[in-house]
Protein backbone atom coordinates (compact mmCIF):
# COMPACT_ATOMS: atom_id res chain seq x y z
CA UNK A 1 0.00 0.00 0.00
CA UNK A 2 1.20 3.94 -1.23
CA UNK A 3 -1.24 6.32 -0.76
CA UNK A 4 -1.14 9.58 -2.55
CA UNK A 5 1.03 12.29 -1.81
CA UNK A 6 0.18 15.30 0.31
CA UNK A 7 2.46 18.03 1.22
CA UNK A 8 3.49 20.85 3.25
CA UNK A 9 2.15 24.38 3.73
CA UNK A 10 3.09 27.74 4.35
CA UNK A 11 0.94 30.53 5.63
CA UNK A 12 2.57 33.61 4.13
CA UNK A 13 0.32 36.02 6.28
CA UNK A 14 -2.08 36.20 8.84
CA UNK A 15 -0.52 33.84 11.87
CA UNK A 16 -2.12 35.06 14.71
CA UNK A 17 -4.44 37.14 12.70
CA UNK A 18 -6.48 34.71 11.00
CA UNK A 19 -7.88 33.66 15.28
CA UNK A 20 -8.66 37.19 15.37
CA UNK A 21 -10.55 36.94 11.65
CA UNK A 22 -8.06 39.05 9.71
CA UNK A 23 -7.07 38.04 6.35
CA UNK A 24 -4.56 35.41 5.64
CA UNK A 25 -2.82 33.48 2.79
CA UNK A 26 -1.69 29.85 2.50
CA UNK A 27 0.04 28.33 -0.08
CA UNK A 28 1.29 24.41 -0.42
CA UNK A 29 4.46 23.83 -0.17
CA UNK A 30 6.31 20.85 -2.05
CA UNK A 31 9.56 20.57 -0.90
CA UNK A 32 8.11 18.67 2.22
CA UNK A 33 5.53 16.07 1.66
CA UNK A 34 3.95 12.71 3.54
CA UNK A 35 2.34 9.49 2.57
CA UNK A 36 0.62 6.55 3.99
CA UNK A 37 2.67 3.22 3.31
CA UNK A 38 2.94 0.10 4.97
CA UNK A 39 4.96 -2.19 6.37
CA UNK A 40 4.83 -5.96 7.60
CA UNK A 41 8.02 -4.83 9.79
CA UNK A 42 7.83 -1.67 12.15
CA UNK A 43 10.93 0.27 13.63
CA UNK A 44 11.71 3.54 14.66
CA UNK A 45 9.90 6.37 13.08
CA UNK A 46 7.34 3.52 11.23
CA UNK A 47 6.61 2.27 14.69
CA UNK A 48 5.90 5.82 16.47
CA UNK A 49 3.88 6.61 13.20
CA UNK A 50 1.88 3.59 13.73
CA UNK A 51 1.36 4.13 17.01
CA UNK A 52 0.27 7.59 16.37
CA UNK A 53 -2.17 6.49 14.08
CA UNK A 54 -3.75 4.18 16.56
CA UNK A 55 -4.17 7.16 19.34
CA UNK A 56 -5.31 8.67 16.28
CA UNK A 57 -8.02 6.15 15.09
CA UNK A 58 -9.10 6.02 18.98
CA UNK A 59 -9.81 9.64 18.76
CA UNK A 60 -11.88 9.61 15.72
CA UNK A 61 -13.96 6.75 16.55
CA UNK A 62 -14.99 8.72 19.46
CA UNK A 63 -15.89 11.63 17.74
CA UNK A 64 -19.79 12.55 17.87
CA UNK A 65 -20.41 14.69 14.75
CA UNK A 66 -22.93 14.83 12.12
CA UNK A 67 -20.12 16.67 9.60
CA UNK A 68 -18.30 13.48 8.72
CA UNK A 69 -18.03 9.65 9.11
CA UNK A 70 -15.12 7.34 8.69
CA UNK A 71 -14.48 3.68 7.53
CA UNK A 72 -13.27 3.21 10.67
CA UNK A 73 -13.22 -0.74 10.44
CA UNK A 74 -10.82 -0.82 7.49
CA UNK A 75 -8.70 2.42 9.33
CA UNK A 76 -8.11 0.08 12.07
CA UNK A 77 -7.52 -3.28 9.83
CA UNK A 78 -4.75 -1.17 7.72
CA UNK A 79 -3.11 -0.26 11.07
CA UNK A 80 -2.75 -3.95 12.46
CA UNK A 81 -1.11 -4.38 9.11
CA UNK A 82 1.39 -1.87 9.47
CA UNK A 83 0.15 1.16 8.34
CA UNK A 84 2.54 4.20 9.03
CA UNK A 85 2.44 7.87 7.67
CA UNK A 86 6.35 8.32 6.14
CA UNK A 87 6.64 12.12 6.03
CA UNK A 88 9.75 14.61 5.04
CA UNK A 89 7.73 17.37 6.56
CA UNK A 90 9.80 18.79 9.90
CA UNK A 91 7.82 18.92 12.92
CA UNK A 92 7.52 21.88 15.01
CA UNK A 93 8.62 23.63 12.41
CA UNK A 94 5.36 25.79 11.27
CA UNK A 95 5.00 23.82 8.09
CA UNK A 96 2.09 21.60 8.70
CA UNK A 97 3.22 18.00 9.43
CA UNK A 98 0.07 17.31 11.27
CA UNK A 99 -1.96 19.06 8.33
CA UNK A 100 -0.88 16.56 5.89
CA UNK A 101 -1.16 13.12 8.49
CA UNK A 102 -4.72 14.65 8.55
CA UNK A 103 -5.43 15.04 4.58
CA UNK A 104 -3.98 11.86 3.92
CA UNK A 105 -6.38 10.03 6.55
CA UNK A 106 -9.56 12.19 5.24
CA UNK A 107 -8.47 11.12 2.11
CA UNK A 108 -8.20 7.49 2.52
CA UNK A 109 -11.07 7.07 5.09
CA UNK A 110 -13.89 9.60 4.86
CA UNK A 111 -17.29 8.63 3.62
CA UNK A 112 -18.41 10.38 1.39
CA UNK A 113 -15.77 12.85 1.03
CA UNK A 114 -15.43 16.13 -0.78
CA UNK A 115 -13.42 15.66 -3.91
CA UNK A 116 -10.73 18.18 -5.43
CA UNK A 117 -12.39 17.69 -8.63
CA UNK A 118 -15.87 19.14 -7.53
CA UNK A 119 -16.63 22.97 -7.99
CA UNK A 120 -15.42 23.91 -4.86
CA UNK A 121 -17.97 26.29 -3.57
CA UNK A 122 -17.37 28.39 -0.44
CA UNK A 123 -19.72 26.25 1.51
CA UNK A 124 -17.85 22.86 0.61
CA UNK A 125 -14.29 24.51 1.42
CA UNK A 126 -16.14 25.48 4.69
CA UNK A 127 -17.00 22.21 5.44
CA UNK A 128 -14.13 20.67 5.12
CA UNK A 129 -12.30 23.54 7.15
CA UNK A 130 -14.63 22.31 9.83
CA UNK A 131 -14.35 18.83 9.24
CA UNK A 132 -10.26 19.10 9.20
CA UNK A 133 -10.15 21.20 12.54
CA UNK A 134 -12.01 18.68 14.29
CA UNK A 135 -9.61 16.02 12.85
CA UNK A 136 -6.48 17.93 14.26
CA UNK A 137 -7.71 19.20 17.32
CA UNK A 138 -6.64 15.53 18.19
CA UNK A 139 -2.85 17.00 17.46
CA UNK A 140 -3.08 21.06 18.51
CA UNK A 141 -5.89 21.11 21.25
CA UNK A 142 -7.66 23.97 18.85
CA UNK A 143 -6.91 23.58 15.20
CA UNK A 144 -8.60 26.09 12.70
CA UNK A 145 -8.40 23.31 10.14
CA UNK A 146 -6.21 25.50 7.87
CA UNK A 147 -3.51 23.42 7.65
CA UNK A 148 -4.93 19.79 6.81
CA UNK A 149 -7.40 21.88 3.84
CA UNK A 150 -3.89 23.50 2.29
CA UNK A 151 -2.52 19.95 2.20
CA UNK A 152 -5.50 18.14 0.54
CA UNK A 153 -6.09 20.73 -1.75
CA UNK A 154 -2.84 21.72 -3.09
CA UNK A 155 -3.57 25.10 -3.71
CA UNK A 156 -2.97 28.80 -2.36
CA UNK A 157 -5.96 29.41 -0.32
CA UNK A 158 -6.72 33.04 0.77
CA UNK A 159 -8.74 33.24 3.89
CA UNK A 160 -10.98 36.80 4.12
CA UNK A 161 -12.40 35.73 7.38
CA UNK A 162 -13.03 32.80 9.46
CA UNK A 163 -16.21 31.58 7.24
CA UNK A 164 -14.83 33.29 3.79
CA UNK A 165 -11.88 31.04 2.38
CA UNK A 166 -11.57 31.23 -1.62
CA UNK A 167 -8.54 29.05 -3.86
CA UNK A 168 -6.41 31.79 -4.50
CA UNK A 169 -4.34 32.08 -7.98
CA UNK A 170 -0.76 33.30 -6.83
CA UNK A 171 1.13 34.73 -9.61
CA UNK A 172 3.38 33.18 -11.31
CA UNK A 173 7.43 33.08 -9.82
CA UNK A 174 9.66 35.49 -12.00
CA UNK A 175 13.40 35.20 -12.35
CA UNK A 176 13.91 38.21 -10.67
CA UNK A 177 16.52 38.74 -7.88
CA UNK A 178 13.85 38.79 -4.92
CA UNK A 179 12.67 36.01 -3.33
CA UNK A 180 10.52 34.56 -0.36
CA UNK A 181 12.81 31.99 2.35
CA UNK A 182 12.75 29.94 5.03
CA UNK A 183 15.31 30.51 7.50
CA UNK A 184 15.72 27.33 10.16
CA UNK A 185 15.72 28.50 13.74
CA UNK A 186 17.18 24.74 14.63
CA UNK A 187 14.46 24.97 17.66
CA UNK A 188 12.09 23.06 17.62
CA UNK A 189 8.59 25.13 18.47
CA UNK A 190 5.46 24.50 20.27
CA UNK A 191 1.73 25.51 18.67
CA UNK A 192 0.06 25.61 22.13
CA UNK A 193 2.19 27.88 24.62
CA UNK A 194 2.43 30.25 21.69
CA UNK A 195 -1.44 30.15 21.31
CA UNK A 196 -1.93 30.67 24.75
CA UNK A 197 0.70 33.76 24.69
CA UNK A 198 -1.47 35.25 22.47
CA UNK A 199 -4.39 34.80 24.21
CA UNK A 200 -3.01 36.32 27.46
CA UNK A 201 -1.64 39.06 25.40
CA UNK A 202 -5.05 39.79 23.82
CA UNK A 203 -6.51 40.47 27.27
CA UNK A 204 -4.67 43.69 26.93
CA UNK A 205 -6.66 46.64 25.68
CA UNK A 206 -3.38 47.98 24.12
CA UNK A 207 -2.63 44.80 22.22
CA UNK A 208 -6.08 44.24 20.88
CA UNK A 209 -6.25 47.27 19.60
CA UNK A 210 -2.53 46.57 17.82
CA UNK A 211 -3.90 43.56 16.32
CA UNK A 212 -7.24 45.22 15.07
CA UNK A 213 -6.03 47.95 12.99
CA UNK A 214 -2.21 48.09 12.65
CA UNK A 215 -1.37 44.33 12.42
CA UNK A 216 -4.68 43.65 10.33
CA UNK A 217 -3.86 46.53 8.33
CA UNK A 218 -0.79 45.89 7.48
CA UNK A 219 -1.84 42.11 6.86
CA UNK A 220 -4.18 42.56 4.57
CA UNK A 221 -2.03 45.25 2.19
CA UNK A 222 0.66 42.38 2.25
CA UNK A 223 -2.05 40.11 1.22
CA UNK A 224 -3.30 42.41 -1.93
CA UNK A 225 0.22 43.35 -2.65
CA UNK A 226 1.36 39.52 -3.14
CA UNK A 227 -1.60 38.51 -5.16
CA UNK A 228 -1.42 41.42 -7.21
CA UNK A 229 2.34 41.29 -8.18
CA UNK A 230 2.71 44.94 -6.34
CA UNK A 231 6.41 43.99 -5.69
CA UNK A 232 7.48 47.65 -4.97
CA UNK A 233 4.47 48.07 -2.41
CA UNK A 234 4.96 44.50 -0.82
CA UNK A 235 8.06 45.16 0.84
CA UNK A 236 7.34 48.42 1.83
CA UNK A 237 4.49 46.90 4.14
CA UNK A 238 6.59 43.55 5.26
CA UNK A 239 9.14 45.99 6.51
CA UNK A 240 5.98 47.43 8.46
CA UNK A 241 4.81 43.73 9.68
CA UNK A 242 8.85 43.04 10.43
CA UNK A 243 8.84 45.77 12.64
CA UNK A 244 4.78 45.39 14.20
CA UNK A 245 6.02 41.62 14.84
CA UNK A 246 9.28 42.47 16.50
CA UNK A 247 7.76 44.97 18.97
CA UNK A 248 4.44 43.67 19.20
CA UNK A 249 5.43 38.99 19.53
CA UNK A 250 8.69 39.06 21.15
CA UNK A 251 8.12 35.89 22.88
CA UNK A 252 7.12 33.90 19.89
CA UNK A 253 10.75 34.99 18.32
CA UNK A 254 13.10 32.69 19.62
CA UNK A 255 15.78 35.39 21.57
CA UNK A 256 19.09 34.10 19.42
CA UNK A 257 17.07 35.82 16.28
CA UNK A 258 16.01 39.18 18.04
CA UNK A 259 19.30 40.90 16.38
CA UNK A 260 19.08 39.34 13.11
CA UNK A 261 15.13 40.48 13.05
CA UNK A 262 16.27 43.75 13.95
CA UNK A 263 19.48 43.93 11.46
CA UNK A 264 17.16 43.00 8.58
CA UNK A 265 15.06 46.05 9.12
CA UNK A 266 17.81 47.89 9.49
CA UNK A 267 19.95 47.29 6.55
CA UNK A 268 17.23 46.88 3.99
CA UNK A 269 18.64 43.21 2.84
CA UNK A 270 15.81 41.31 4.01
CA UNK A 271 12.58 41.11 6.31
CA UNK A 272 11.61 38.38 8.66
CA UNK A 273 8.26 37.45 10.31
CA UNK A 274 6.62 34.44 11.91
CA UNK A 275 5.64 31.12 10.02
CA UNK A 276 3.20 29.50 11.66
CA UNK A 277 2.77 30.37 15.47
CA UNK A 278 6.85 30.84 16.08
CA UNK A 279 8.75 29.82 19.26
CA UNK A 280 11.34 28.05 17.15
CA UNK A 281 10.61 25.98 13.84
CA UNK A 282 11.18 28.13 10.67
CA UNK A 283 11.06 31.64 10.50
CA UNK A 284 9.60 33.24 6.79
CA UNK A 285 11.97 35.91 5.22
CA UNK A 286 11.74 38.20 2.13
CA UNK A 287 13.94 39.88 0.42
CA UNK A 288 14.83 41.57 -2.48
CA UNK A 289 17.89 40.38 -3.44
CA UNK A 290 17.98 36.82 -2.06
CA UNK A 291 22.16 36.60 -2.84
CA UNK A 292 22.56 39.05 -0.73
CA UNK A 293 20.87 38.22 2.06
CA UNK A 294 22.63 34.44 1.72
CA UNK A 295 25.53 36.04 1.72
CA UNK A 296 24.12 38.63 5.29
CA UNK A 297 22.46 35.16 6.75
CA UNK A 298 25.48 33.19 5.96
CA UNK A 299 25.71 31.39 9.04
CA UNK A 300 22.09 29.96 8.84
CA UNK A 301 20.35 27.18 6.69
CA UNK A 302 18.25 29.13 4.26
CA UNK A 303 15.60 27.69 1.52
CA UNK A 304 13.95 29.15 -1.48
CA UNK A 305 10.21 29.17 -1.23
CA UNK A 306 9.55 31.30 -4.19
CA UNK A 307 10.95 34.05 -6.54
CA UNK A 308 9.93 37.76 -7.51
Amino acid sequence: MKGPLFYAKILLFGEYGIIKDSKGLAIPYNAYRGALKSSKKLTGKAKISNDNLNRFYTYLASLKTDLVSFNLNEFKKDIENGMYFDSSIPQGYGVGSSGALVASIYDKYAANKITVLENLTRDKLLNLKQIFSLMESFFHGQSSGLDPLNSYLSLPILINSKNNLEPAGIPSQKEGKGAVFLLDSEQIGETEPMVSIFMNKMKNEGFRKMISEEFATTTDACIDDFLNGNVKSLFGNVKSLSKLVLKNFKPMIPTAFHKIWENGILTNDYYLKLCGSGGGGYILGFTEDYEKAQKTLKDYKLELVYRF
